[in-house]
């Protein structure tokens, strides 16, 4: 095997998980064709936040939502994402309403 042919079978990823306050980022060589869950797995999340749950319908490449299955790519960085503590609609729904009530 070549140095070139080598090199092309490992990728590079980064899994981050994020609070308000504070972030957390392991970075990643896996061999291609490694997948999303695999990832989470090795990069062990679990064991350096305390109290973290991994929701797989919460997992995203680059902010899009991405299945436990799927396979990763070089360079892709894998979030772990929080629920959301409020609906976004239903606060520009009322921030809305907050306004018009005040213009009369």
């Amino acid at each position: 095997m070549t140095t070139s042919a080598a090199s092309t079978a490992v990728i590079r990823v980064e899994v981050v998980y994020a609070l308000p306050e504070r972030y957390w980022s392991v970075p990643l060589e896996l061999p291609r064709g490694a997948t999303v869950s695999q990832a989470l797995s090795l990069a062990g999340v679990e064991r350096l936040v305390e109290g973290v749950e991994i929701d797989p319908a919460r997992l995203a490449i680059f902010s899009r939502l991405v299945l436990p299955s799927a396979v990763l790519r070089d360079g892709d960085r894998l979030e772990i994402l929080r629920p959301l503590l409020a609906d976004p609609k239903l606060d520009r729904r009322a921030r809305a309403v907050a306004s018009t009530s005040k213009k009369r």
